[in-house]
């Protein structure tokens, strides 16, 4: 991922610089109505899975900051299932082995 930063607009730099009215209080009164994405630039892991995982995280851009967890949630639990997924050996499940019934007789010969 990269950490680049986009440049404030044209209204976030009138606040910044004293010329927003009461200053950070448009701030606040911006960013409570509408979220903003971040703009920040991510770059492709390679792998499918993750990518579509990890392009989950823009849907956080249009949500409060209350609704950033569950997102974050959802792409933590998807990366979790693409890790175990690599553990996972193809094809069929093996079925458990259990003890055998009492009830079996043993050909024991001692």
């Amino acid at each position: 991922m990269s950490d680049v930063m986009p440049e404030p607009s044209a209204a976030q730099a009138g606040s910044q610089d004293g010329q927003g009215g009461q200053g950070g209080q448009d701030r606040r009164d911006t960013a409570e109505q509408a979220p903003a994405p971040l703009g920040v630039v991510r770059t492709p892991t390679g792998n499918g899975a993750v990518d579509r995982v990890l392009d989950r995280l823009a849907d956080a851009d249009h949500l409060a900051a209350d609704g950033h967890v569950e997102v974050y949630e959802d792409v933590h639990r998807g990366l979790r299932e693409a890790l175990d997924a690599l553990d996972t050996p193809p094809g069929p499940p093996v079925p458990a082995r259990g003890p055998l019934p009492h009830n079996v007789p043993h050909n024991s010969r001692s």
